[in-house]
């Protein structure tokens, strides 16, 4: 019986990203349709098998659709056919399945989005300074408002009694 990885989500006007939490993941197979059906398969270093799949909000351009492995997460990265944010990340009005969640590390609000490099720029989220994949540091954009900075030293501040 096939499982289901955790799957974390954000996205851009232009693109939705998608990290799946599998670590060591091997026989990785990701396959992105125009119409906005989005598949995943791989096996766990252990040999179970994942998989699922997702019917997107809106359609999507199979040939922008890139795919990192990492060490401990598959991140891929899915071009929108037309630039726009969507009402969600399926397109089903139904609740979600458990796996799927949203990525706050990757998260960027619709009036907060900043000019971002290009596609092919997206190939440096994918990696550190060493060529090495890495994993939640690697997404994280520059999206927040300083507004959001400014708050979250707030907190940090007075969790530390400053």
């Amino acid at each position: 019986m096939s499982r289901h990885p955790e799957v974390l989500w954000a996205q851009r006007s232009d693109k939705v990203y998608l990290t799946i939490a599998l670590p060591d993941a091997k026989d990785v197979s990701v396959k992105c349709e125009q119409r906005g059906f989005f598949s995943f398969s791989a096996t766990s270093a252990q040999g179970e098998s994942f998989d699922f799949s997702l019917e997107l909000f809106g359609s999507i351009l199979p040939e922008g659709c890139r795919t990192k492995t990492g060490l401990r997460n598959i991140i891929s990265l899915i071009q929108k056919e037309e630039k726009g944010w969507w009402k969600r990340l399926l397109k089903s009005e139904e609740k979600p399945a458990p796996y799927l969640k949203v990525d706050w590390n990757k998260w960027c609000d619709e009036d907060e989005e900043s000019a971002e490099v290009g596609l092919d720029g997206d190939a440096a989220l994918y990696e550190d300074g060493d060529g090495e994949s890495s994993d939640d540091e690697g997404m994280l954009l520059h999206c927040r408002s300083s507004r959001s900075r400014e708050g979250e030293r707030q907190v940090t501040n007075k969790a530390r009694g400053k």
